[in-house]
């Protein structure tokens, strides 16, 4: 199982990144790094820089076909340069065509109001999103983790990073359960 996690250059954080990059390899798959740049993106804690981590693919040069689900971490920074870069909102887009699920937490949801796959989908997201997605057509609820099946594929998100062991675990039973063959557009 291949799990592609999107993220800008700079400004993802950290443990949006890290926590979910391990419930993945812990259930067995492959987690990779795609983003708009080669190199290294470099992480954050809130305003604070923390670590840096190799890229193994760039947007738009990975395809969704080749993944089993994605993750968008957030990060204040992050999901707004991607939703400037027209390579990643097709790359998002993509994964919503293919009916692969999808995962984001916090501010990722920005991402994929650009991407305008968020119309008639009820999900969470950092509480300041909420007008983002209203206006974007979608439901804004204020749950710990939401997992929605009204459109062509999962869309599971949360809203912060206290959520992350409610959003890993709801994630990784989506992702294990369409890369099965169980899922929509499978």
């Amino acid at each position: 199982m291949n799990i592609a996690f999107l993220m800008a250059p700079e400004g993802v954080e950290q443990i949006e990144l890290t926590e979910p990059w391990q419930a993945v390899a812990g259930i067995g798959g492959t987690p990779l790094l795609l983003s708009t740049k080669p190199g290294r993106i470099q992480a954050f804690h809130h305003l604070d820089k923390g670590d840096t981590f190799p890229v193994d693919l760039l947007v738009p040069g990975g395809s969704a076909l080749d993944f089993d689900g994605l993750v968008l971490p957030g990060g204040v920074a992050n999901p707004d340069a991607l939703r400037m870069d027209a390579g990643a909102v097709a790359f998002v887009r993509a994964f919503f065509d293919e009916g692969k699920p999808v995962a984001a937490i916090c501010h990722a949801p920005w991402t994929l109001v650009e991407a305008d796959v968020v119309r008639g989908r009820t999900l969470t997201s950092w509480p300041s999103l909420c007008t983002d997605i209203r206006n974007a057509g979608g439901i804004w609820v204020d749950e710990q983790v939401k997992v929605c099946r009204e459109g062509p594929s999962t869309l599971i998100t949360s809203r912060k990073p206290d959520d992350l062991e409610a959003f890993c675990s709801a994630f990784t039973a989506e992702f294990t359960r369409a890369s099965a063959g169980a899922g929509v557009g499978r």
